[in-house]
């Protein structure tokens, strides 16, 4: 049997890969064996600097919130049966609260996500060989499904969600700034919802390349080529929707200058307080979108991903065994030469 491992952080670069203690059981919970965690932004964020924003990690914590595992075990009633695969959702509203009675869980008061230092003690992630999950969290995939296309149910979800804040692509100009993960599976999504054409941004050119394969149609590089946007502004822009992946206080205010007016800005990346030209967002009447995480969209990730409507595959750059976290981990902030770099748990 594989040893049972997890991806605990102690403090900033001090990722450990340990020895996993037997998972106790839960209510309602099934039992999960993972097999892929990606790593996301956030978790580049604890590692390299211990937190981010006021989010600090005060204790170890396993980190994850990408993961896919095949179930074990399952409670009665649940719909589950061992041998599934499924997406875990990391997402754990209390259903209680003024935002989750008002379908909006995502803006859960009691929020509870696996992978995150916001609450104390931490919340757990899923880079562990096997945990219990609430069966509801563990949403099955159709025989055949990869674990691989399974983790990336949560990003997608994100994208999702992002989209679903702005206006219909079908037919517009879209901008998408920042060709990470994020911005990579937005290219997908903006090609699958019919967009007319598919600019994106980045200032490396390997994960452009990426985004070229994913869907986009034209891929600047901002550091070699400043003015390669230079004759989407004219006219007051020729833009109709950007989706900003980066938090980059220059992309933004650059796709800002883009933005025809009464286009969409949806605002996917996270930074902290930035600049921002309110003259440009008045006087053009823009529409500067903010978004956050996911509610159903996460089902319709998983339903995508099920039916083989969305191929992420060129977005997953490197497997590396999850024994060999740390060298994962430095890795996925290499955007030189990784967009997601998944971990393998059954390695």
């Amino acid at each position: 049997m594989t040893q049972e491992i997890c991806c605990r952080l102690h403090a900033a670069h001090d990722l450990r890969v340990e020895p996993l203690s037997q998972p106790q059981p839960q209510e309602d919970a099934a039992l999960v064996r993972v097999l892929r965690g990606g790593i996301c932004g956030s978790d580049l964020h604890y590692y390299h600097d211990g937190g981010f924003g006021p989010i600090r990690v005060r204790e170890p914590i396993i980190l994850g919130h990408e993961a896919a595992g095949v179930v074990e075990a399952a409670p009665d009633g649940s719909g589950l049966r061992a041998g599934q695969m499924v997406s875990l959702s990391p997402s754990r509203p209390c259903g209680k609260c003024e935002y989750c009675l008002a379908g909006q869980e995502r803006h859960c008061l009691n929020m509870r996500f696996n992978g995150s230092a916001y609450r104390f003690p931490h919340e757990n992630g899923f880079f562990r060989t096997r945990l219990y999950h609430p069966a509801s969290q563990c949403l099955p995939l159709p025989e055949g499904a990869t674990a691989e296309a399974a983790a990336g149910a949560e990003p997608l979800s994100v994208c999702l969600h992002a989209l679903n804040m702005g206006p219909d692509l079908a037919g517009q100009r879209v901008l998408i700034t920042g060709t990470g993960p994020i911005g990579a599976i937005c290219t997908a999504l903006a090609r699958l919802r019919g967009a007319a054409e598919i600019v994106v941004t980045d200032v490396q050119d390997f994960t452009l390349d990426v985004a070229r394969r994913i869907g986009a149609d034209r891929a600047i590089n901002v550091a070699d080529d400043p003015e390669g946007l230079a004759d989407y502004a004219t006219g007051k822009g020729r833009i109709d929707v950007v989706l900003e992946c980066s938090a980059n206080p220059h992309a933004i205010a650059q796709a800002i200058g883009v933005t025809r007016p009464q286009g969409t800005v949806v605002q996917i990346g996270v930074g902290g307080t930035l600049p921002l030209p309110l003259n440009l967002i008045v006087s053009k009447e823009l529409r500067f979108v903010g978004t956050h995480r996911f509610d159903i969209e996460f089902a319709e990730a998983v339903r995508m991903i099920g039916a083989g409507e969305i191929d992420l595959a060129p977005m997953v750059t490197q497997v590396i065994p999850a024994a060999e976290a740390q060298r994962a981990f430095d890795l996925a902030a290499d955007r030189a030469q990784a967009v997601k770099v998944q971990l393998d748990f059954g390695a």
